[in-house]
């Protein structure tokens, strides 16, 4: 899946409507009756069962019916989930489904289905225990059949049914036999139904409207646990199986799976106006990745060799998809030679749908995404657009090998799934557009981009335990995504790709159509290594791999120079942005490269030294630079840590760096690395703030992307601390001086040959000088914004160049009124157009009129409003980006939480991301208190939001801290360079 990187509307009022779990909605005074009645009914039924029986009806206390996992606890404070293991029973194991499925999309939103599963019990047990959710099963319907022998002489022996138990803590559903099941294959058919939901989880609904008509569609998001929510099923990982689907639909609409239909459609008995399509059986794969959508789109077809491969969209925006249909093939290609395994499936189907809460899902042979992630419209999208559209559907596509082919036998290495796509997606893209430089954009977007969470001691391990699903569906965070592709990335070059592309291609055969661990790709690195001579023999890629996935948090090595005899001195500890004396003191296996002024070597990137496992500190004797020459360490940045030298090695890199003839000698991905570690260093109390922001200096003549998105990433933190501060002139003053002369290089005007990375620094250039109010960016955004408000047909005529726009209209709304916020709203409202959905969604949050933000942060949690469920957490992230908004973005969420949890369910991303952008600027005690109020309060609502709730606390306690130590250093080091700036002219 791609993390969404920055939900739907129901029926009409006169309609009814649904909750979050889909059940219809009751008067309030009618549901505490029912309420009362429950609790007694539940009381006596209580004291019957306890005089009955001696032990409870878990399925964990039936014969057989163990989990085999060991549970892990999902949220701190509820008891009931740290005692229980969440794991299936390891006594069965399924081998095929045979699926039917009748949503009435046209009708009230329900669906039936039976499934009949071909299970292999492999040691005796007195009970099936399958996983269900929100389903209402037909216990009579429930049969159990032993099936022996193959072929003509194949027997079917019915097995008698008991009782049948829920267990909804698990999410269990128990089929008790009244005799023991002996080793052999069964077959379990049940009857069920369910609704199709509005919160974007399993077997849900979403609309659009086209031509004044609302149009249904019904779709599927299974990862992690939710296609429970949609039949019976063994809902893990590592429990393959193969899938036969047959699933009803309007004759009018269409509908897509995983595998091609396998015959004619014929009609539904009993259901007019609807027919059957029934699908080929498909490859062994895990539940989470079985896909089907039900939907009136369009399509376009590829006619590059190899699987047939089509995009699918609504019929107005089937034009955008045409990039995606370019890249997809031959991006799908190119990882077939990479991996050096063929496709396996005949198709590739992709699809945008209206809602949806992650970004996209890696769904074999139907990959679904949010419209934003694969539409890209010329002319109106951003370049930006583009390379987004490229890397999620380079992504997607690379987990049909790293994890559809082979899958993580329990979420505890998801970032074997999601950290080797969100790499490997970088070298796919570099295959279809080289002049990108992507590769290079990798250590600025991912690795220095996650240091930050990395450094808190709330972080974890890349590989960590979990259990209920709320705590799985935690970890599909940062660290899983971006911390797993980085610290891959520096797998691939201690290892070189020869042997790191090799040994993936040995692990991904022999694991084809199963699952593994990581230790499994350990070992088929090791072989591959020791075999070429790049380990040593006495090595393994597991215990240098097992430092970064077991540990949290990352190593920082400091770099002692002794001048006078050519050596230096490295000792690693671990990088924390707030000390809190922790006891823990981890060491990592870190890849040591460097170069040297006198002999200059940015290409070389295997280690020429190792700190392991037990060193603390090692000694370079001859380290071959004079002591008035600088040495950089860690080339391109390649190893996941952070580099600190003595302060004599900082100034000599400063002085050379603000030589304008030297930067060329620098690699522009250390440039960027120098500048980020220094500030972060600072920030962290590791370096003086003098020294670091000394080095910045050089910023002036330096016009290359790279550094300064890390400079920029690094500035933001230190304008969100002195944003509402009596000495912010200075900081604006300091970073224009920078600016200018980039800004006055690349201008405010778009050319058509402009390469990627100079838009790029276009628009982070310009975005900062509007935001400080430089006048003459000021006055050019607004006079365009003007003049797109005063065309004829503004829906149809914008003459903002597309990639000024996030500049021009944050800019124009921040600057004017309830005039141009409704212009905006108005376009917002009418766009076809993702990107441009999104961007305008985004600029909305950037006026300063206070009630104008508190009425946006009230539509986007009210149905009939126009903004999509899936667009709530984008919401509060525009609202909370500002100084104005950021109070009531706090305000809304502390004193409405149960109204944000009921209106946008559980989902993973949206209460997690939501929670992420509205407290991230909190810097004052008072604020913090307020923080952990909410904590305590909600502690048993928070859900998936646990952990982020506890890294944005931590975070506050260092904004404070920061605050404290460094405010008074920085404001005297800004006021001497602002008196200096002065007085130069």
């Amino acid at each position: 899946m791609t993390q969404s990187r920055e939900a739907l509307t129901i029926m009409a009022e006169s309609g009814p409507t649904f909750s979050k779990a889909g059940t219809l909605s009751v008067p309030r005074w009618a549901a505490l009756l029912i309420a009362a009645v429950f609790v007694v009914v539940l009381v006596a039924t209580g004291i019957t069962v306890y005089s009955l029986t001696g032990c409870p009806s878990s399925p964990s206390a039936e014969p057989g019916g163990g989990g085999g996992g060991g549970g892990h606890p999902a949220a701190p404070g509820d008891a009931a989930k740290d005692k229980v293991d969440v794991r299936l029973p390891r006594s069965v194991r399924p081998v095929a489904y045979d699926i039917r499925l009748l949503p009435l999309i046209k009708g009230d939103f329900t669906f039936t289905g039976e499934v009949a599963i071909t299970i292999n019990v492999t040691e005796t047990t007195n009970n099936l225990t399958l996983h269900a959710h929100e389903l209402t099963v037909d216990e009579r319907s429930v049969t159990l059949t032993r099936q022996d022998g193959v072929g003509d002489n194949a027997t079917s022996t019915g097995m008698p049914v008991g009782r049948q138990s829920k267990d909804a803590l698990r999410q269990f559903y128990v089929i008790h036999a009244r005799m023991p099941l002996k080793p052999g294959t069964y077959r379990v058919r049940l009857k069920f139904s369910g609704v199709l939901g509005d919160d974007l989880q399993g077997f849900y609904r979403s609309s659009y409207i086209e031509k004044n008509t609302t149009r249904w569609v019904a779709v599927t998001q299974f990862q992690s646990t939710d296609a429970r929510r949609a039949f019976p099923c063994f809902d893990e990982p590592g429990l393959k199986a193969r899938f036969k689907l047959h699933l009803a639909r309007p004759a009018d609409m269409t509908s897509v799976s995983n595998m091609p239909q396998s015959g004619p459609s014929n009609p539904v008995d009993g259901v007019p106006g609807y027919v059957w399509d029934h699908y080929q059986e498909s490859v062994p794969m895990s539940t989470y990745l079985v896909a089907f959508a039900v939907t009136d789109f369009v399509s376009l077809r590829s006619t590059a060799p190899g699987p047939t491969f089509a995009v699918w969209t609504r019929r107005e925006a089937i034009q955008q998809a045409r990039y995606a249909l370019d890249i997809g093939p031959r991006v799908l290609q190119y990882f077939e030679k990479y991996f050096n395994i063929k496709y396996p499936l005949p198709k590739m189907d992709m699809m945008a749908m209206p809602d949806f809460a992650a970004g996209a899902m890696e769904n074999w042979g139907l990959i679904t995404y949010r419209e934003i992630a694969m539409l890209y419209q010329e002319g109106v999208s951003m370049t930006s657009n583009r390379q987004q559209v490229a890397t999620v559907v380079s992504h997607e596509l690379a987990h049909q090998w790293f994890g559809n082919l082979v899958t993580p036998s329990w979420w505890s290495d998801l970032w074997l799934n999601e950290g080797f796509a969100s790499y490997v997606e970088y070298i796919g893209v570099n295959a279809v557009e080289p002049d990108w430089l992507i590769l290079e954009q990798f250590v600025v977007s991912e690795v220095q981009m996650v240091f930050g969470l990395d450094a808190l001691q709330s972080s974890h391990p890349v590989s960590i335990e979990v259990g209920n699903p709320d705590e799985i569906n935690e970890i599909f965070d940062r660290i899983s995504y971006a911390k797993g592709a980085s610290i891959i990335r520096m797998m691939d070059h201690f290892l070189t790709t020869p042997v790191f592309t090799t040994g993936l291609t040995s692990y991904l055969r022999k694991r084809s159509y199963s699952s593994a661990t990581q230790n499994d790709l350990w070992a088929a690195l090791t072989e591959q290594a020791h075999r070429d001579r790049k380990l040593a023999d006495d090595v393994t890629v597991k215990d240098i791999m097992d430092t970064w996935t077991l540990q949290t948090g990352y190593p920082v090595v400091d770099v002692v120079r002794d001048y006078a005899r050519g050596t230096a001195r490295l000792h690693q500890k671990r990088f924390v942005l707030r000390d809190v004396n922790a006891t823990e003191d981890p060491l990592w296996w870190v890849p040591i490269t460097y170069t040297t002024q006198s002999s200059p070597d940015f290409a070389t990137t295997r280690p020429t030294h190792w700190m392991g496992r037990q060193q603390r500190a090692v000694d370079l004797p001859h380290l071959g630079a004079r002591p008035d020459q600088w040495v950089v360490f860690n080339v391109q940045e390649t190893g996941f840590y952070r580099v600190n030298y003595d302060v004599t090695n900082w100034r000599l890199l400063t002085r050379a760096l603000r030589d304008p003839a030297n930067l060329a000698v620098f690699a522009t991905t250390n440039r960027a690395q120098m500048v980020d570690d220094a500030l972060n260093l600072a920030r962290g109390g590791q370096l003086d703030y003098g020294v670091a922001l000394d080095l910045t200096g050089y910023l002036r003549h330096e016009t290359a992307y790279l550094p300064w998105k890390a400079a920029l990433n690094a500035f933001s933190y230190i304008d969100s601390m002195l944003v509402d501060s009596g000495h912010y002139d200075k900081f604006k003053a300091y970073v224009m001086d920078l600016l200018l002369p980039l800004y006055e290089e690349v201008g405010t005007v778009e050319r058509p040959d402009d390469p990627l990375l100079r838009v790029l620094t276009r628009v982070s250039i310009m975005c900062w000088a509007c935001n400080f109010g430089y006048e003459p960016c000021v006055n050019t955004a607004y006079d365009m914004f003007t003049r797109w408000r005063n065309s004829s047909d503004p829906d149809k005529e914008n003459p903002i160049p597309a990639n000024l726009k996030p500049v021009v209209y944050c800019t124009a709304l921040r600057k004017g009124g309830q005039a141009e916020w409704d212009f905006a709203w108005e376009r917002y409202l009418n766009t076809n157009v993702g990107s441009e959905k999104d961007l305008l969604l985004n600029a909305l949050g950037c006026t300063r009129e206070t009630w104008i933000l508190a009425r946006f942060l009230e539509r986007s949690m009210t149905d009939s409003s126009g903004i999509r469920k899936q667009d709530v957490a984008r919401v509060f992230s525009s609202v909370a980006g500002s100084i104005v908004g950021q109070p009531l973005a706090v305000h809304y969420l502390r004193d409405k939480w149960d109204r944000v949890l009921q209106y946008i369910g559980s989902s993973m991303f949206m209460v997690s991301n939501i929670v992420r952008s509205t407290f991230k600027r909190i810097n004052s005690k008072y604020e913090l208190a307020d923080l952990k109020r909410f904590a305590e309060d909600n502690a048993k609502e928070l859900g998936t939001a646990t952990r982020q709730v506890k890294q944005s606390i931590e975070q506050a306690e260092a904004n404070i801290e920061w605050m404290e130590k460094n405010y008074d250093t920085i404001v005297r080091w800004l006021g001497n360079a602002t008196r200096n700036l002065a007085a130069a002219g």
